[in-house]
C-alpha cells in the first residue's frame, strides 16, 4: 500500500493513548482536540479512463466526495490492529482533465460505545486506482483545515455524541467543490506514531438517501412539524433563505407529547435540540453525526424561510421480504415491526440502539445478528462483528461485552453466547475456515472461564464481569441472587446454564475443525443437583432453592439439562407458558421462544409472542420499531428502537436453525 496516513498538524506528532486495558480509568481527550472536523482535499488532472476505484479510511469517520458530489461514509468501526478501509468504485464522480477529492475528517475525542476515540488517533488514508494503476495516494501534496463550521453545544446519551451547532457562513462551506477557494489553507502533516494494520473491509458501504417527510406542517411560532412516518437513523436535510446570522432550532424526537409537539428531551437520555446559523444566501444544512427519529421541529426566525427540508436516511443495503404467506394477522404485525427494526437500524455494525448508546454488543447482536443474516441472506456484517468481539481479548481473554470502543465493558452471559454464534453462522453458509479463525478465541474463553470453576465444574464468583440474567432488572421474574457489581459470592442458575451452553456450542466448533468434543454430562449432572428442587420440579435461582424465576428454567429447556425426562421438561414448557414473556425483558424471549420450538412447541411460543403485553403492545403503544422493553414506561430511559427485540424474525422461520 503506498497511502500515507495524513493527519491535521495538532496530531502529527501525538502519540496514541492506550484506551484499551482490562481496568483502564478512560479519560476523555483534551477539551480543545474533542469534537474536531478535519478537511483534506486535493486537485489532480485525469486523462481518458476507462475504471476507477478508491481505497479509503480515517480515523474517527469520514465522509467523502469527489467533483462536489458526495460518494460515501466509513468506515466501519474496528481496533487499530484490525482497523478496516474501504474500497468504491468511483468511476461515475470522475471526469478528463481537473478533479477535486475532498473528505470530511472527524476525531470525537469521547470515551463511548461508538468509537475508539478519546486516543489521539487522527488520521486520513486514501489511494485511487484508475484502470489498474495507482495514480493518486495520500500524501504531503494534500490540503488540510480545520472546519469552523461545527461547534458542540452539548452532549447526549453516554457521552455518545456532541450536539451540533452548524454556521452556514464558515469559510470552509462549500469545500468539496472543484471551485472552492484554498488558498488559506495548510498542508498536510504524517502522522508520525501511526500504528495502523489495515485490512479491507468485508461489507458492503451504506445504502445513504433523502426521504420527505408524510406530514410537513406549518404550526405557530415559526414551528415547522415534520412526521416522517417511520423511525428511521439519519440526520435531518434543509434548504433555507434568510438574514445573515439568523438562527434555525433543529430538533427531532422519536414520539410526541400529549399536546402535539414532539418529545426532543428524550426518554433514553438524548436531548435532540440543535441549531443552525444562516449565512443569509441559499443555505444548505449539513450536519454531521446521526441519530434515530421519526418527528421534528424547525422552528424559523420571522422573515426567514425554509426552501426544502427532509431527512438523510442511512443504514446498511437491505431488500425487504413479504410476509403472505403468514396467517396470523397479529403475528404479520409483530414480523413486520422486527424487519423495520432491521432495515432502519442495521449500520456497519449491530448496535443495540441508534441513540443512547450507538454500541456493538454481543447480546445484541445474538439476536440482531441472526434477524439480520435470516431478513437478508448474507453473513458478511455479522461474520465481520463477530471477527471485532475476537479482537476485543486483546483487552480480557474472555472477551468484552461490546466492541470497537473505548467502553471496555464486561458481561459474563455475553462472553457465553460467543460459540453458539460462530457454529450457528456455519450452519448458515458453511465457511469451516471462519469457524477456525474463531475456535482459538472461543478456546480462550473457555480458559478465562474455568478458573472460576469449582470442584462439581459450576462455575461462581466471576466479579470481574457484570452478571446480567436479564435487563432491565424488574423484568428478571424476581431472581433471587445479588447480582451486584461485583456479584454475590456462590453459583447461581443462569450463568451456570449459559456456561453449559456455552460448552456444548464449543464442543460443536470443535468436532467442525476436527478436535474433540469436551463431555458435558458432569457439568449437567452438577447442575441439576445444584439446582433442580424435589418439591416444586423446576429449577432454582440458586443453591438455596428457595425461587425459581422463569430464567432459571428457560435456559435448561433451551440446553437440554435434565429434560431428558419428560415429565420435567411438561412442567418447565407448562411454567414458561403461564409466566408468559412479560415475566421476561426482550432479551431472554429469544431464549424463551427458541426453547419453545426447539422442543416442539411452536404454537405456544407463536401464542406467546403475539400476547397483547409483549411486541403487540410496542405498537398499541406507536410503535415502528421495537422497544427496548416491553413498553415505553417499563424502564426508566427506554430506548424506542432496539434491535435486541427482533427474536421473531429467526424462531418463526424455515431457513434456518434457531439457536
Amino acid at each position: 500500500m503506498k497511502g500515507k496516513f495524513i493527519c491535521h498538524s495538532d496530531f502529527a506528532l501525538q502519540r496514541p493513548v492506550n484506551v484499551l486495558g482490562k481496568g483502564l480509568k478512560n479519560a476523555n481527550s483534551e477539551e480543545k482536540y474533542q469534537n474536531r472536523h478535519v478537511l483534506f482535499r486535493k486537485k489532480f488532472a485525469l486523462e481518458k479512463f476507462s475504471t476507477a476505484k478508491t481505497r479509503i479510511t480515517a480515523d474517527d469517520y469520514f465522509k467523502l466526495y469527489i467533483n462536489g458530489k458526495f460518494v460515501t461514509m466509513g468506515p466501519p468501526p474496528g481496533y487499530p490492529q484490525r482497523y478496516y478501509y474501504m474500497e468504491k468504485d468511483v468511476s461515475e464522480f470522475l471526469s478528463e482533465g481537473e478533479n477535486v477529492l475532498a473528505a470530511h475528517c472527524y476525531y470525537q475525542g469521547l470515551v463511548n460505545h461508538v468509537w475508539i476515540s478519546a486516543d489521539m488517533r487522527q488520521m486520513f488514508w486514501m489511494e485511487l486506482e484508475v484502470d489498474g494503476e495507482v495514480v493518486m495516494v495520500s500524501d504531503e501534496s494534500f490540503k488540510c483545515s480545520v472546519h469552523s463550521g461545527y461547534t458542540a453545544i452539548g452532549k447526549f446519551g453516554y457521552d455518545t455524541a456532541f450536539s451540533e451547532r452548524y454556521d452556514s457562513s464558515a469559510r470552509e462551506v462549500g469545500f468539496e467543490r472543484i471551485d472552492f477557494d484554498d488558498g488559506y489553507w495548510g498542508f498536510v502533516s504524517i502522522y508520525k506514531n501511526a500504528d495502523y494494520k489495515l485490512i479491507k473491509s468485508p461489507i458492503a458501504p451504506l445504502n445513504i438517501y433523502f426521504a420527505e417527510p408524510i406530514v410537513c406542517e406549518k404550526r405557530e411560532n415559526g414551528v415547522t412539524f415534520l412526521d416522517f412516518g417511520q423511525e428511521m437513523t439519519g440526520y435531518l436535510y434543509a434548504e433555507a433563505k434568510g438574514k445573515k446570522g439568523d438562527k434555525i432550532i433543529l430538533r427531532a424526537a422519536e414520539e410526541l407529547n400529549a399536546d402535539g409537539s414532539i418529545r426532543f428531551d428524550t426518554r433514553c437520555n438524548c436531548r435532540y435540540e440543535e441549531e443552525w446559523i444562516l449565512f443569509g444566501e441559499n443555505d444548505e444544512l449539513r450536519q454531521y453525526d446521526y441519530k434515530a427519529f421519526r418527528y421534528a421541529e424547525i422552528v424559523v426566525p420571522e422573515g426567514a424561510r425554509i426552501e426544502k427540508i427532509g431527512m438523510t436516511v442511512r443504514h446498511y443495503p437491505f431488500v425487504r421480504r413479504k410476509y403472505n404467506s403468514v396467517e396470523n394477522a397479529d403475528l404479520k404485525k409483530v414480523l413486520e415491526l422486527c424487519e423495520n427494526t432491521i432495515e432502519y437500524g442495521v449500520q456497519e455494525a449491530y448496535l443495540d440502539c441508534m441513540t443512547r448508546e450507538k454500541g456493538q454488543y454481543s447480546g445484541d447482536l445474538a439476536v440482531s445478528g441472526r434477524a439480520h443474516v435470516v431478513l437478508k441472506g448474507d453473513t458478511s456484517l455479522i461474520k465481520k462483528s463477530l471477527k471485532d468481539f475476537c479482537e476485543s481479548t486483546c483487552v480480557c481473554k474472555g472477551m468484552l461485552a461490546v466492541t470497537s470502543s473505548t467502553r471496555n465493558q464486561e458481561i459474563a452471559d455475553y462472553s457465553l453466547l460467543f460459540p453458539a454464534l460462530v457454529a450457528w453462522v456455519y450452519s448458515v453458509d458453511g465457511d469451516a475456515d471462519f469457524v477456525r479463525y474463531c475456535e482459538p478465541y472461543a478456546t480462550g474463553i473457555y480458559e478465562y472461564f474455568k478458573k472460576y470453576e469449582g470442584a462439581d465444574g459450576l462455575i461462581g464468583g466471576v466479579k470481574d464481569k457484570w452478571n446480567l440474567v436479564d435487563w432491565p432488572e424488574n423484568l428478571r421474574d424476581g431472581y433471587d441472587f445479588p447480582l451486584t457489581e461485583p456479584v454475590g459470592d456462590g453459583e447461581h442458575n443462569v450463568l451456570n446454564a449459559f456456561y453449559i451452553g456455552f460448552i456444548q456450542s464449543l464442543s460443536e466448533i470443535y468436532e467442525i475443525c476436527g478436535k474433540s468434543a469436551i463431555d458435558v454430562g458432569g457439568y449437567k449432572r452438577s447442575f441439576i443437583d445444584a439446582f433442580y428442587s424435589v418439591e416444586t420440579g423446576l429449577f432454582c435461582d440458586s443453591r438455596s432453592k428457595t425461587h425459581s424465576a422463569v430464567h432459571s428454567n428457560v435456559l435448561p429447556l433451551l440446553f437440554g439439562i435434565g429434560t431428558d425426562d419428560e415429565k420435567l421438561k411438561s412442567r418447565i414448557i407448562d411454567f414458561i407458558y403461564k409466566k408468559k414473556l412479560t415475566s421476561m425483558g426482550v432479551y431472554m424471549s429469544y431464549f424463551a421462544l427458541a426453547a419453545l420450538v426447539i422442543n416442539g412447541q411452536k404454537d405456544k411460543a407463536q401464542e406467546l409472542a403475539t400476547d397483547k403485553g409483549a411486541w403487540l403492545n410496542m405498537i398499541s403503544e406507536g410503535a415502528t420499531t421495537t422497544f427496548e422493553a416491553w413498553g415505553k414506561d417499563q424502564k426508566w430511559n427506554t430506548s424506542l428502537f432496539h434491535l435486541r427485540a427482533t427474536a421473531p424474525v429467526i424462531v418463526f422461520n424455515d431457513l434456518t436453525r434457531i439457536y
